[in-house]
């Protein structure tokens, strides 16, 4: 996490606890954390878990990495630094969205380990589940479908993850995900089944 530079400042509590707004809902909000390689499949399972979600009746928003740099996070690039502001930000979006009691899933490359962890360490044990979409690099490359591996093998892009910067695989998440086999649907059922099986999806105390 980052030092924190404001001064001068109280946190204050309200008269709606976190209980009260997921009970309204009727579930309990949780983060939902999909990483994997570009071109994993990653935004295509995120938004087809929240159209499940949504045709359940239950409050679901994704917050996707493309999407998110357009405005919130527009001023960042992809050094390992700029990396690890994106996403210290969004665990920070994901975290208010997760309080109000919101399912919110995020659909990040979020390469590294250490990311991840405050990510997780962020948010209340059994709010957080880390979603490995575990799609083989040479599968990723020959979907491109931005064409981005193409140009970071042409030199175009440098700081590309899977070809000249790292990505540190998951040690032990809520679920691995084999994306090369199975439709989008069905790996978002598989996140359902996970949601569903850790009581997420109904109220109670968190």
């Amino acid at each position: 996490m980052t030092d924190q530079k404001a001064t001068n400042i109280t946190r204050h509590a309200g008269a709606v606890t976190r209980d009260d707004r997921h009970r309204l809902l009727g579930q309990r909000g949780c983060l939902v954390w999909l990483t994997g390689l570009s071109g994993s499949g990653k935004s295509t399972i995120a938004f087809e878990l929240e159209r499940l979600l949504i045709e359940r009746g239950k409050a679901a928003y994704v917050l996707d990495g493309d999407n998110v740099r357009h405005g919130l996070n527009s001023n960042l690039g992809f050094s390992e630094q700029d990396r690890t502001e994106n996403i210290r930000r969004i665990t920070e979006v994901g975290a208010l969205f997760v309080d109000a009691g919101i399912v919110t899933i995020t659909a990040f490359i979020s390469p590294f380990r250490k990311d991840r962890q405050q990510a997780r360490d962020r948010l209340v044990d059994g709010e957080f589940f880390e979603v490995w979409i575990d799609t083989p690099l040479e599968v990723c490359e020959m979907r491109d479908p931005k064409g981005l591996y193409k140009k970071a093998r042409a030199g175009e892009i440098s700081d590309f993850t899977g070809i000249d910067s790292p990505y540190e695989s998951p040690e032990s998440p809520e679920l691995t995900i084999q994306n090369d086999q199975g439709s989008p649907k069905d790996a978002a059922e598989q996140v359902l089944r996970l949601l569903e099986e850790n009581g997420r999806l109904q109220a109670g105390s968190t």
